[in-house]
């Protein structure tokens, strides 16, 4: 076998060991393990149990863009204060986290921003096949293809965020020829209210229930002879010059042949551990399930309040917010609020007064979502380690992306050359 640096057995005897047990780990292990690898997976609590499990379940290619773009950090510095904006920053008083925000703004550039979209899109152009080929092989993606409503209180707003998503998607998935207005808008979704005044439809995006998701990979993994530790924290490595032997956990070590690192917000220790750094910052975002009548048949974007609402499991999750306020998972009820209050300028008055939603809403969530400052994650392998590969910082991409990220890591283990389309997720654009 071609090892990971592109020569013999840089792969070793024993299994490659992942680390983290969201869809992005549990996807890079299925096509490890589907390649003929022995495979392992160490996940420090339960599985799907992270950012995975309270997202959104988007599985789309309208919304999958960096979040640094042209503008959103004058939108940012306005939400200073304001702990009901969509966007919220709340200054840390940290040099890592100011850094980061400087090259954040680095990154808003409209020539970043384009480069950045095209690089998501053009690895997004398998997804769809792949969650068709997890279904066929017998995984339980739970996906379904409502295609996604976007719903907007101001006509005007709605042309001018048609138009950008025209110019930026540059013919790769269909899009309306023009917006619905008026008292027809609402009736593109029995969910919307008379309030939404423009409204278009991208058809075929789709949906999932993430947390269920999860725990189909897991159980295909387990029934492929895939041994999943739970509970078991991975605190560092054993290395023998250029290749991890081991990891080490409070359980002792796992000796492993390779090593991916899909940790989330552990990555940066993880990566640190083996001489790299990892400007990771937590995009914390907010959801809840409610029982709506009626229920919501396609996902929603509600455009000027950017929340967003999903059919999942027999009920509606509503979610959005980006909070950036350091890496915590501390749950802020005023932003459940604010959440709350946004949906209800599109959905209606689903609630009265805010002191109601105690009792209207079930599973209050929120996860810290792993943001490199470009808005793109990491896939490559480790700087000075042949057999160490990293796939993190996927920030709200990372169920959509989490095959097509799985596929295309599990290829350059398996080869030792880097997919063409992995290029822009190099580890060394970091540096610059």
């Amino acid at each position: 076998m071609t090892g990971a640096a592109g020569t013999p057995g840089a792969l070793g005897d024993g299994p490659v060991v992942v680390v983290g047990g969201g869809v992005v780990g549990l996807c890079t292990a299925y096509y490890l393990a589907s390649a003929g690898l022995a495979v392992e997976v160490v996940e420090r609590r339960a599985m799907g149990s992270g950012a995975s499990r309270g997202n959104a379940g988007w599985v789309c290619l309208s919304h999958s863009t960096p979040v640094p773009a042209p503008g959103v950090v004058q939108y940012a510095l306005r939400s200073l204060g304001r702990p009901d904006s969509p966007l919220y920053l709340r200054p840390l008083p940290d040099p890592a986290f100011a850094a980061w925000l400087w090259r954040f703004w680095r990154s808003s550039t409209p020539a970043t921003f384009r480069r950045g979209y095209a690089a998501v899109a053009e690895l997004n152009r398998e997804t769809f096949d792949l969650f068709d080929g997890l279904h066929d092989a017998g995984v339980g993606t739970t996906l379904s293809r409502p295609g996604m409503v976007h719903a907007f209180l101001s006509p005007g707003e709605a042309r001018h965020h048609l138009a950008i998503q025209r110019e930026m998607a540059d013919g790769r998935y269909p899009l309306p020829d023009d917006v619905t207005t008026g008292d027809e808008a609402h009736l593109l979704d029995d969910a919307l209210s008379p309030g939404v005044r423009a409204a278009y439809l991208v058809q075929g995006e789709g949906v999932v229930d993430p947390e269920a998701f999860a725990r189909a990979l897991g159980e295909a993994l387990t029934a492929s002879g895939v041994k999943i530790h739970e509970n078991a924290e991975v605190t560092g490595f054993r290395t023998t010059g250029d290749r991890v032997t081991a990891l080490r956990t409070a359980q002792g070590e796992i000796a492993c042949a390779g090593v991916v690192i899909a940790a989330g917000m552990r990555s940066p220790a993880l990566v640190r551990s083996l001489g790299q750094s990892l400007p990771l910052q937590a995009g914390k975002g907010y959801s809840f399930s409610v029982d709506l009548d009626p229920a919501p048949r396609h996902t929603l974007y509600f455009g000027e309040r950017r929340a967003v609402a999903s059919p999942i499991g027999g009920t509606t999750r509503i979610g959005g917010t980006m909070e950036l306020s350091g890496n915590n998972n501390r749950l802020d009820w005023r932003r459940v609020v604010a959440v709350a209050l946004a949906s209800r300028h599109y959905l209606g008055r689903w609630f009265d007064d805010p002191d109601d939603l105690v009792s209207l809403i079930r599973d209050p969530w929120v996860g810290g979502r792993p943001f490199l400052p470009d808005g793109l994650p990491v896939i490559d392998r480790v700087p000075g380690h042949r057999n160490a590969f990293a796939a993190t910082g996927h920030g709200m991409l990372g169920v959509t992306l989490g095959p097509v990220t799985g596929h295309r890591l599990a290829e350059y283990v398996l080869t030792g050359r880097r997919p063409e389309v992995l290029a822009p997720f190099r580890f060394d654009r970091l540096r610059r």
